[in-house]
Formats: C-alpha cells, sequence, structure tokens
C-alpha cells in the first residue's frame, strides 16, 4: 500500500514538474475550429449476457458554419433506443457555450457486480433489465483566455424501471412486482485550468480539473451526497511529435443524509422477494440489495472500467464511496498533415494519425481507510485520427488480468466532463 501511495507522489510531482518546466506556453493553433466534418457509423454490437443488435452513429462538426456539433445515434436489437448531443452552442461567442444531451431507452441492460470495492470475481455479476430509461443532461461554460481557464455548471437528470433481474448466464432469477421507479439527478459546478499549447490535442503542459457533483435527492429513497473530484494531467513532450501524458484522478462521495438501509424496504422499493427461488437465485437477489444498501449508506462515485479509466475493464467494473486512479499514456504523432478526405460516410481533414501505449491502475472502496489496498492494473496501445473540425476519433485495445477490452470512441481517456 505504501508502494501505491509513493507512486501517486511522485506523479504527482511530475505533473508539477511538467507545469514548472513549459513556462510561457502559446497555444499552436486556434483553439475555436469551424471546419466542418460529418460521420456516419452503422456497426454492428455484441455484449455478452446484454444482447446483439445493430448500432447507427452519425456525427456533424462545426455544422453551417458555426461551431456547433450534433451527435445521434440509435440501437436496435436486444437494446432499444438512442440519444443525441448538441455542443459548442455559443451563446456568447467563444466566451459562453452550451452542451446539451439526451437518451431514450425503451429496453436496455447493465451489467452489475455482486459487490462493490474490489473484491467482485471477473464473473460475479447479474444483469439488470431496464425499461423507460430516461436521460437529459446540459453543461454550460464561461471560458477565458483562449480556453486556458474556464467555469462551468453543469447537470442531469432521468429515470428507469428495473423490470427483471438476471443471472450471469442470462437466465431470469425473477420478474419484479410494484417496482419504483428510479428517479435520479444532480448538478455540478467546477473550473478547470488549462495550461497547454492546445484544448484538443495538447503535447506540453498541463492541465486540472475540480469540480463538487450534489445529488437532488427526490425520493426519501436515496441519500442526500455530494461528491469532488480532482483530476490533474501533465504533458511532458520528448520531440516535436511525441509526448508523454500523466494523470492522477480521485474522487470522494460524502452522504449528510442516508437513504434507506432497511433490506425489506429495499426489497420493496425495488420490487423483489429475496426468499424465493434456488440458492443461487436468493444469493443473486441478495446482491442487488446490499450495493442498493450500500450505495444509500456510503454514496457513489463514478466507476473505474470503460473507455476513460482503467480501459481493460467493463464499463463501472468497480464502483464505490471512493476511487483514485493513476495513468501515464505515450502519444506518438506518425504523421503532421493538413488532409482532406470524403469517403461519402465520412468528411473532413486529417491533421494527425497518432499511435499509444499506455498503462493504468485504479483502487476503489466505501471506506477511505480500506482505500488502496487492492488495486486493478491494465496496459495497451491505440491509434487516434486527430481532425481539424475538433474531433479525436481513439480506438485502443486494453489488457487486465480479466482479458482485453476494446473500445471505439470520441475524444482522449481521462478527461473529466
Amino acid at each position: 500500500m505504501q508502494r501505491k501511495w509513493l507512486t501517486h507522489s511522485l506523479l504527482v510531482l511530475l505533473l508539477v514538474s511538467a507545469f514548472g518546466a513549459n513556462a510561457a506556453i502559446e497555444r499552436r493553433r486556434s483553439q475555436f475550429p469551424q471546419e466542418p466534418g460529418h460521420y456516419i457509423f452503422p456497426t454492428p454490437y455484441s455484449l455478452p449476457g446484454i444482447g446483439n443488435g445493430l448500432a447507427v452513429v452519425a456525427a456533424g462538426s462545426n455544422l453551417l458554419d458555426s461551431y456547433v456539433d450534433a451527435y445521434a445515434y440509435a440501437l436496435t436489437g436486444d437494446l432499444k433506443g438512442g440519444g443525441f448531443a448538441v455542443s459548442d452552442i455559443h451563446l456568447l461567442p467563444q466566451r459562453l457555450i452550451l452542451d446539451i444531451t439526451g437518451a431514450h431507452f425503451s429496453k436496455a441492460a447493465i451489467q452489475a457486480y455482486k459487490s462493490r470495492g474490489m473484491a467482485s470475481g471477473k464473473d460475479d455479476y447479474y444483469l439488470l433489465d431496464l425499461n423507460d430509461n430516461n436521460f437529459l443532461g446540459w453543461r454550460l461554460t464561461n471560458t477565458y483566455h483562449d480556453r486556458m481557464f474556464e467555469l462551468y455548471a453543469m447537470g442531469y437528470s432521468g429515470n428507469w424501471h428495473v423490470a427483471s433481474l438476471r443471472d450471469t448466464n442470462g437466465n431470469t432469477v425473477q420478474n419484479t412486482q410494484n417496482a419504483a421507479s428510479e428517479h435520479y439527478g444532480n448538478y455540478t459546478l467546477g473550473f478547470r485550468i488549462d495550461y497547454s499549447d492546445d484544448y484538443q490535442d495538447p503535447r506540453k503542459g498541463v492541465r486540472l480539473d475540480v469540480s463538487r457533483r450534489a445529488s437532488l435527492r427526490k425520493q426519501d429513497f436515496s441519500p442526500d451526497e455530494y461528491a469532488l473530484f480532482y483530476n490533474l494531467t501533465g504533458y511532458i513532450p520528448f520531440g516535436v511529435r511525441d509526448t508523454l501524458a500523466l494523470n492522477y484522478y480521485q474522487s470522494d462521495a460524502v452522504v449528510t443524509k442516508q437513504g434507506v438501509t432497511d433490506p425489506l424496504a429495499v426489497q420493496q422499493h425495488l420490487g423483489v422477494d429475496c426468499s424465493t427461488g434456488t440458492v443461487a437465485q436468493q444469493a443473486d437477489c441478495l446482491s442487488l440489495v446490499n450495493n442498493t444498501i450500500n450505495a444509500n449508506r456510503y454514496g457513489t462515485v463514478d466507476g473505474l472500467g470503460g473507455t476513460a479509466r482503467l480501459r481493460g475493464y467493463k464499463m463501472n467494473r468497480y464502483l464505490g464511496a471512493h476511487a483514485r486512479f493513476v495513468g501515464a499514456e505515450y502519444r506518438w504523432n506518425l504523421t503532421e498533415e493538413f488532409t482532406p478526405f470524403d469517403i461519402g460516410i465520412a468528411k473532413d481533414i486529417r491533421t494527425a494519425i497518432q499511435i499509444a501505449f499506455f498503462v493504468e491502475s485504479g483502487t476503489v472502496a466505501d471506506r477511505s481507510a480500506d482505500l488502496g489496498n487492492s488495486w486493478s492494473n491494465n496496459l495497451g496501445t491505440g491509434i487516434r485520427f486527430v481532425t481539424a473540425s475538433g474531433l479525436v476519433i481513439r480506438g485502443d485495445i486494453a489488457f487486465g488480468k480479466e482479458g482485453k477490452e476494446l473500445s471505439i470512441i470520441l475524444g482522449y481517456p481521462w478527461e473529466s466532463f
């Protein structure tokens, strides 16, 4: 444990030294690109235990000679629904920027592990079928000094209805009866210092993001809580085309009033009865109840695993009230160019092709005293296409102790939104 915290301290010192070594940094290009671009990606999906189908994704950048970007997706098959995002709506040109996003799924499923923290095994999960899943979010950013300093406020709200609980093999454990519709919501206030040479594709400098997220308690069932987030990244160049990015992230939840922690009351709220079924089915049901109780008692921060942090693990593989993460990524730009391309389903201007090699480590816990007792690690490689319209199209493959994970997504890892 001491060795891990020493590693954290050394990484923070490296990030601070990166700041000191890059005084008087200037942006190397405009921070408000207006080159247009568009993309359409039809792709099949296959998620073990969740389902199969077809997804169609469309994105457009700097539409109609503006700064506005738009993104939409639709899924058919076992997951039914879609979503959208409209970003960079300049309410005041280059000063006040609005982003809006939303989604609706009439049918969806999530994979949840049987215990919070770091103790669960690779196959220790259950599946929750959700109906009427809705989400709406927004972000308002006030930016200054060529996007080197920003103040922001953001919030989101939504709801879902748990329809059934399934085991690891996808077999129904039980269908819910009179389950309450789950409503959630929160708002965030934060600031960002971006003392680097580029907002989109930094190669030297330092970036710090600090925020406070407060949950909106719409039901007596859930807790009153807030969470603090700290995200620090340093960029240390070796040459003209490469850089080493180092990241330190921590988040901590604080519960000011606990939610419901009585097991029978939780079962009633969720619409399940853990006294029925086989021994294994009862255990799955109790796992759902215990996870809900711990969330109501300790609070929850963003999980590790997925496309942002601990990329070698499933989305939200590790959940808890406290999280720590460190990562290092070496990025090498194979090309430096300004090459227009138009292949029908994709049109833009390529400015760089980049390869990356990365290593990451993270830990979560419900009690701060337990944080750092166990860690998970991964390493991997990826390729990125950086475009003049402002997009970074990223493909990564990462390897952890539970296997490998492949992700294709927009944007760099480790960012806070």
